[in-house]
C-alpha cells in the first residue's frame, strides 16, 4: 500500500458509480462527499451501561473518533457485546461469560469485513473484551489497536482503599458473623467509585497489561485510568496513531509474534496477574497460527520475579501503578534483567525497548520493586501435572506462601453446592475443595469461582485450604486455587471419579498434582463412571456445548505431528490423541503447502 491509496478496502465500498446505493445509505448515516475519499475507519465499542468497566466508553469513543477525523480518516462507530464478570460471578449467568469472547470476536469480524474498513480500533473495558478484540484483529489482520478504557478508581471504606474483591470477601465474613449487615451495606456503597474496570491487577488489567507488552495497544495511553482527566487525549492520540499504522501497513502479524507473546507471559508473571491470562494468551496464539502451550507459561514464569505489589495478593491497585511510572516501569524492569524480547514492535512505531526507556518511575514509589528486591524469585505462574490433571492445570502462587498442600477431597459437582457448603462453615482447615463438571463442556463456560474463593478467605481459611476446579478462577482470587484442570469431568477426567476423602497432594515445588488411589480402584470407579445427563439448553449455551469438541489440526512449528486444539485454544499433545482413544486423526501431509490451510476433521471417538 502506498500513502496516495488510503482506502485499500474501503474504495470496493464507497468509489463508483456503480457503489451510488451503498453512498446514498452512508450518507443518511452522516457521511459526506469529502468522507468517502477518506480512509474507513472502523471503531468497535464494546460499551455497555451494565456495569462501570465498559460505561464510559461511549464518551472514550468520541475523543477516539476526533483522533481519527484528525488525521483523515474517516469513523464508523459500531457495537458488541459485553458480559461483566463482577455482576455475573456466581450465577448461571457466568455461564456467558467466556462464551462472550467467541462472540465480540466473531461480531466484531463480522461487521469490519462486510464494511470493507481499511483500519481499526478497538475499544475494551471488561475480561472478556480485552482478549475478544485482540483476536477479531489477529483474524481480520488489518491495521488496528486495542484501546483499553482504565481501571476504576479505589473506593474508601473504614479508612482504607478498597476493590470489588474486598466486597466479594466480606461475603463471607458477613457468613461467618465477622461484619454486620450495616458494614457490608457501607463497603458495597464504597467499593466501585466510578467507571473503569476492577482495580486489581484482576482479569482486566492483566490482559491490558498483555495488550501493552504484545505492542498491541498503545503504552502509556491504554493504562490512563478510567476518571483520569488524560484519558481523553489517549483516546484522541489513539485514533491518530490508527491511521498511522495504516500509512505504515503496519498489521497485528508484524506486531503479535512468538517473542511479543512471550513478553506478554512474562509480563504477567512478573505483576502476579491473572491466570485468565493463559487461556486468553493460548487463544490469541492459536488465532495467529503461532505455537504456544501451558508449558510456555512454566518455562517463563520460573524465571521472572515477582515485581509489582498488586493486588489481590499485594498492597496496590492498577491507579498506584499509573502513578508509580506505569507498565513502562515494569517493562523497563525486565529488559534490564534481560528477560524480554526488547525489540519487538509496537502500534506507536516504536519498539518495546524505547517505550520502556520513556518511563518515569515516581521517587519513593513501592508499588514496582528494584530487581534485587523482587516479591519474589520466581513468577506468579505454576503449571501443575499428574494423575489428577494430565492435561495439566494452572495455580497463581503470588500473594501467598502455600507451594504444598496435602488433604481430604471434599467434592462437590457445581459452584452452587460448594459455596452453600462454605456459606454454611462446613468446610474445614485441611480440606481440599472439589469443583467439578465446571469446566467448557461441562458448565458449559467454564465459570469463574470467585463467590466461592473470596467466602472462603472471608472466613479466614484462605491459608487453610486448597481448592481444584475444572472451572476457572477470577483474577481477583488468592490463596491456593488450582483450576483449568484437564481434562475436564464432563469428558471423564480423573477430576470425576474423585470421592470424599480421597487424599489429594499438591506440590508445587515438583509442579505436580496427585491423587492418592490404587490403580484397581480407579479401574472399578472408570467403569462404574457415567456421564452427567445432559442439561437442557438452547441458543448459545447449547451451541457452544456442542463446538466444544476436538478439532485435528497440525501444529504449525511441526507439521509432521498432529495436535488436538480444545475450543478454548489449549493446545494438546499427540500422546493425548491416543489417551483419548480417537479415531480418524487425519494423517498430515508430508509437507505443508505454502498458503494453504491443513484440513481439521472432527475426530469420532470410539465407542
Amino acid at each position: 500500500m502506498s500513502d496516495s491509496s488510503p482506502k485499500p478496502r474501503s474504495h470496493t465500498l464507497t468509489d463508483g458509480a456503480h457503489r451510488a446505493p451503498a453512498r446514498a445509505m452512508l450518507r443518511a448515516s452522516g457521511l459526506r462527499d469529502e468522507d468517502f475519499k477518506k480512509t474507513l475507519v472502523g471503531v468497535a465499542n464494546t460499551w455497555i451501561e451494565i456495569g462501570p468497566c465498559n460505561y464510559h466508553l461511549r464518551e472514550l469513543a468520541q475523543h477516539v473518533k476526533d483522533g481519527i477525523r484528525a488525521a483523515g480518516g474517516a469513523p464508523l462507530e459500531f457495537n458488541t457485546v459485553s458480559i461483566s464478570d463482577g455482576i455475573t460471578m456466581g450465577t448461571e449467568g457466568m455461564r456467558t461469560s467466556l462464551v462472550s469472547r467467541e462472540v465480540i470476536a466473531d461480531s466484531i469480524e463480522l461487521v469490519t469485513r462486510g464494511n470493507l474498513f481499511d483500519a481499526l480500533i478497538v475499544l475494551v473495558g471488561c475480561d472478556k473484551t480485552i482478549p475478544g478484540g485482540v483476536m477479531a484483529l489477529a483474524r481480520l489482520n488489518i491495521p488496528g489497536l486495542i484501546l483499553y478504557g482504565g481501571s476504576i478508581a479505589p473506593g474508601q471504606f473504614e479508612g482504607h482503599s478498597v476493590t470489588i474483591q474486598d466486597v466479594f470477601e466480606a461475603v463471607g465474613k458477613h457468613a461467618s458473623g465477622s461484619m454486620t449487615d450495616a458494614q457490608l451495606k457501607s463497603l458495597e456503597g464504597a467499593a466501585c467509585p466510578g467507571a473503569g474496570a476492577c482495580g486489581g491487577q484482576f482479569t482486566a488489567n492483566t490482559m491490558a497489561l498483555v495488550c501493552e507488552f504484545l505492542g498491541i495497544a498503545p503504552m502509556g495511553l491504554s493504562s490512563v485510568p478510567a476518571t483520569n482527566a488524560a484519558k481523553g487525549n489517549a483516546g484522541h492520540r489513539a485514533g491518530e496513531l490508527v491511521l498511522d499504522l495504516l500509512r505504515r501497513d503496519i498489521t497485528p502479524s508484524k506486531i503479535i509474534t512468538k517473542a511479543a507473546i512471550e513478553n506478554a507471559i512474562a509480563g504477567v508473571a512478573a505483576t502476579g496477574g491473572s491466570t485468565n491470562a493463559v487461556l486468553h494468551l493460548l487463544a490469541i496464539a492459536n488465532e495467529m497460527k503461532i505455537s504456544l502451550s501451558i508449558d510456555d507459561f512454566d518455562r517463563i514464569s520460573s524465571r521472572v520475579p515477582i515485581l509489582a505489589d498488586l493486588k489481590p495478593g499485594g498492597r496496590f491497585v492498577a491507579t498506584d501503578l499509573y502513578a508509580a511510572g506505569g507498565t513502562a516501569l515494569v517493562a523497563k524492569r525486565l529488559i534490564d534483567a534481560g528477560l524480554l524480547r526488547s525489540d519487538s514492535i509496537t502500534v506507536t512505531g516504536r519498539t518495546l525497548a524505547e517505550e520502556a526507556a520513556a518511563a518515569k518511575e515516581t521517587p519513593a514509589q513501592e508499588v514496582v520493586r528494584k530487581l534485587d528486591a523482587p516479591l519474589k524469585p520466581t513468577g506468579g505462574l505454576v503449571i501443575l501435572k499428574g494423575n489428577l490433571a494430565p492435561e495439566g492445570c494452572v495455580v497463581k502462587v503470588a500473594g501467598h506462601n502455600l507451594q504444598n498442600f496435602r488433604g481430604p477431597a471434599r467434592v462437590f459437582d457445581t459452584e452452587e453446592t460448594a459455596f452453600a457448603a462454605v456459606e454454611k462453615g462446613r468446610i474445614k482447615a485441611g480440606d481440599v475443595v472439589v469443583i467439578r463438571y465446571e469446566g467448557p463442556k461441562g458448565g458449559p463456560g467454564m465459570r469463574e469461582m470467585l463467590a466461592t474463593t473470596a467466602a472462603l478467605y472471608g472466613q479466614g481459611m484462605g491459608e487453610k485450604v486448597a481448592l481444584l476446579t475444572d472451572g476457572r478462577f477470577s483474577g481477583a482470587t488468592r490463596g491456593l486455587m488450582v483450576g483449568y484442570i484437564g481434562p475436564e469431568a464432563a469428558r471423564g477426567g480423573p477430576i470425576a471419579l474423585l470421592r470424599d476423602g480421597d487424599v489429594i497432594r499438591i506440590d508445587g515445588a515438583a509442579g505436580t498434582l496427585t491423587w492418592r488411589v490404587n490403580d484397581a480402584e480407579i479401574t472399578r470407579r472408570r467403569a462404574a463412571w457415567q456421564p452427567r445427563s445432559a442439561e437442557r439448553l438452547a441458543g448459545v449455551l447449547e451451541k457452544y456445548a456442542k463446538a466444544n469438541g476436538f478439532a485435528v489440526v497440525l501444529d504449525v512449528s511441526s507439521p509432521q505431528s498432529p495436535v488436538l486444539i480444545a475450543n478454548q485454544g489449549t493446545i494438546i499433545t499427540k500422546e493425548l490423541v491416543d489417551a483419548y482413544n480417537v479415531e480418524n486423526v487425519a494423517t498430515p501431509p508430508a509437507t505443508k503447502p505454502t498458503g494453504t490451510k491443513p484440513p481439521t476433521p472432527t475426530p469420532t471417538p470410539k465407542k
